[in-house]
């Protein structure tokens, strides 16, 4: 009210501007009254309309509600003398039973006349069905008209059976056999139409769509059939029925309900299924499967702009197939995963799965049809998949590789293959490198870092494997020939030196497999892979390490009754000399052996080894000496440390074995210093090699030329220039930290013992 009235005022306020305008209200009045008179009039006018409507309406309520009760009544007075019609008819009986004959009769005739047709129908449809049938991809001319006919016979055998069903068994038998040859026909018409649905997409692309139209219909006329079946026998079990109704129950009660519509649909399923079988068999490799799916996007294609529009909407077709096409897809990826088809399938399909998601968003295939997703969305595991396919192949073909390496190694039937470098070595190497690098070079197909990382750490943990079986398998075997020479194979120090060529082998194809890799992948990845190769490098240097040890312990093994002579009674006689050049000997004839074939680095460090371990064993006996004859004792010791760098320096350069040697120099010195100048060549020993107090109080009390007094004498001055001079280890170890001190009571029992 409040807008109208500021409506108004704001009319009004149009009108009286000025005061001048005060005059003009008297005309401005008789404006609006004879407006309103105006308006006024109108609405009576419209008011009588709609009374008069109104009333019109209610007189012809009451004239249809009089009608109503009218009609109500007659039909009352029809349904009462319709229910006992004898009551107004008096011969009523008569008449019905005379009618009923009478349709019997008529059925009577009906029913013979259409047996006797029904063979000539029969040949015809037969002549119809097998021109249709010889090409399936055809055109189908007879196929309307086959199933109008056969639809008729149907019907016919249907209500003959139903209505035989109070006959006698005999009678019936012989219906039965009448209509044998319909039912054979049905089958093969049905078989025909199956085959039909199955190649909807080469009939549609071999220019026949009006075939797949006839089938349609066809599905559409069994369709209605079967509804007006079903129908009718619910509403018979649901109320009661006059005689037509019951007449057409009989007939819905004898048909076969044949569901054509759900049967063509299954039958495409089945037919795009049976595709996917078809290219499955086609290809025995997965991969070329794979490569080989392009006729699927062709055929969505083709049912999209062929098959569509042959079908009514309702029908969903394109939907049909699609939700087929990826469900067979979906089953035949997992049936090939099944059969383990290899890492490089699995990447392939990996790949393929992302773009089968671009094309189909391509094909503005809606997500939903396309439910569940490939793999059920887990194509991703396929990647782990893949590497587990790696790992596995790696973990089988190394241990079999192991086993029978190892099985030669513990054999030592035949002598070491020799490599084209003339040095022993065995194919093990090159096969299991070919192998990992197979491996690896499939993990760099998948592009991904981390995958080439991770198969890569899978290669670190099986090289440690493979190298710590080495490891057990040498000290194994060496065990064996310690405690029973007798009873293993010889060759093991030429078998160790086979191994050790191939370690260095492995660790040079390791180093040529980073430098391949490193360069592949982010920073991030090429840490971890740099670490994990290095770690096999390392590993494989310790079984060549291992290898090299084993040799020296061969060597020295064979050495232990002539090192135990050392520094003995035996060794001070005229022929002691003799100890020393049969070690020297030994050693010359174990590296004459072995040098030749053994790889240059590997050499290098046996001999550093075995001059370190001949020191060790000297300076280990001279340990233990009991009593040196200070005359003899030290020409005998120069003598052997004369022939032992002579031997050695076929081995090494004479400049660089002084360095080895200076310390049975000083040790020399040592035992040939008077009492009152032993400190000065101990504190020359002291600076290189520390106090080592234990040693040299052992070289003070074996010495002949010293008595307790005079050892105690010049051990109380050594240790104490030693505590007053703050003499200390060297900050490296030297050969001194391996030399093996025995305490006082063992000394007596050697002592005792010699």
């Amino acid at each position: 009210m409040s807008v109208q009235t500021g409506s108004a005022a704001q009319a009004i306020g149009e009108y009286l501007k000025s005061p001048d305008d005060l005059v003009k209200v008297s005309a401005f009045r008789k404006k609006l009254e004879k407006e309103k008179a105006s308006i006024d009039s109108r609405l009576k006018a419209g008011v009588k309309e709609q009374l008069d409507a109104t009333r019109n309406g209610l007189q012809k309520l009451l004239g249809t509600r009089a009608n109503l009760q009218a009609i109500k009544d007659e039909m009352y007075t029809v349904d009462t003398q319709s229910k006992n019609p004898q009551n107004v008819i008096s011969t009523f009986d008569q008449i019905s039973r005379v009618s009923m004959v009478h349709r019997n009769f008529e059925q009577v005739e009906e029913m013979v006349n259409s047996l006797k047709e029904m063979d000539t129908k029969l040949d015809m449809l037969e002549e119809m069905l097998a021109m249709d049938s010889r090409n399936v991809i055809g055109p189908a001319p007879n196929l309307l008209a086959i199933h109008f006919h056969l639809n008729q016979l149907e019907a016919f055998r249907n209500q003959t059976t139903h209505q035989a069903k109070k006959a006698s068994g005999e009678s019936r038998a012989i219906l039965a056999r009448r209509f044998e040859r319909l039912y054979e026909y049905v089958k093969e018409f049905e078989e025909y139409f199956s085959a039909l649905c199955h190649n909807v997409i080469p009939l549609c692309k071999e220019g026949y769509p009006s075939v797949v139209v006839k089938m349609i219909k066809i599905a559409e006329i069994e369709g209605k059939e079967d509804e007006k079946a079903i129908a009718i026998r619910l509403v018979k079990k649901a109320a009661k029925m006059d005689a037509a109704s019951k007449f057409r129950s009989m007939q819905a009660n004898a048909r076969i309900i044949k569901h054509y519509r759900l049967k063509m649909t299954k039958s495409i399923a089945e037919s795009v299924r049976e595709s996917f079988d078809e290219a499955l068999a086609r290809f025995e490799d997965p991969n070329e499967f794979l490569d080989n799916l392009q006729w699927m996007y062709n055929d969505i294609v083709l049912v999209e702009s062929e098959v569509v529009p042959c079908f009514p909407s309702d029908w969903s077709i394109f939907s049909l197939y699609i939700r087929e096409y990826h469900k067979s897809l979906n089953e035949t990826f997992k049936k090939i995963i099944t059969s383990n088809p290899g890492a490089g399938f699995l990447l392939q399909l990996h790949e393929w799965i992302k773009e089968y998601k671009k094309n189909m968003k391509k094909l503005d295939i809606p997500p939903e049809w396309l439910e569940p997703p490939l793999l059920e969305g887990k194509e991703q595991e396929l990647l782990e998949d893949y590497v587990q396919v790696i790992i596995q192949k790696i973990d089988e073909w190394s241990k079999n590789l192991m086993t029978s390496e190892i099985e030669q190694f513990s054999a030592r039937t035949e002598q070491p293959e020799v490599d084209p470098d003339s040095l022993y070595g065995s194919q093990a190497p090159f096969i299991f490198f070919n192998m990992l690098n197979q491996q690896v070079d499939l993990a760099t197909e998948s592009g991904q870092g981390g995958i080439l990382a991770r198969v890569v750490t899978e290669s670190n943990r099986v090289m440690r494997s493979m190298q710590e079986q080495w490891m057990q398998v040498v000290a194994s075997e060496y065990k064996k020939q310690v405690d029973k020479p007798d009873e293993v194979a010889g060759g093991l120090g030429e078998y160790c030196i086979m191994l050790a060529n191939d370690q260095i082998k492995c660790a040079d194809y390791t180093e040529t497999l980073s430098a391949k890799l490193e360069p592949l992948v982010s920073e991030k990845y090429k840490v971890v892979i740099s670490e994990r190769l290095n770690d096999g490098i390392d590993g494989y240097l310790d079984v060549a390490k291992k290898c090299t040890q084993t040799l020296i312990e061969i060597v020295f093994n064979d050495l232990k009754p002539a090192t135990k002579q050392l520094f003995q009674s035996a060794w001070h006689d005229a022929s002691g000399s003799g100890l020393a050049l049969q070690i020297i000997e030994t050693m010359r004839d174990y590296m004459s052996d072995w040098q030749a074939f053994l790889n240059p680095s590997i050499l290098d460090l046996l001999i550093e080894d075995l001059l370190d371990a001949f020191l060790v064993a000297y300076l280990d006996a001279l340990a233990i000496a009991t009593k040196l004859r200070m005359g003899i004792a030290a020409d005998r010791i120069r003598e052997d440390v004369s022939e032992a760098f002579q031997f050695f320096s076929t081995l090494k350069p004479a400049k660089e074995l002084e360095a080895y040697f200076e310390v049975i120099e000083l040790v020399l010195a040592l035992l040939e210093a008077s009492k009152d100048l032993v400190f000065l060549s101990f504190k020359e020993f002291a600076k290189v090699h520390g106090p080592n107090l234990s040693f040299v109080e052992g070289l003070m009390k074996a010495r002949d030329d010293l008595d307790r007094s005079a050892v105690s004498e010049v051990m109380d001055s050594i240790k104490r220039r030693v505590k007053e001079e703050g003499i200390t280890d060297p900050p490296e170890p030297t050969i001194m930290k391996k030399i093996t001190i025995q305490n006082t009571f063992t000394r007596l029992l050697r002592q005792g013992i010699s």
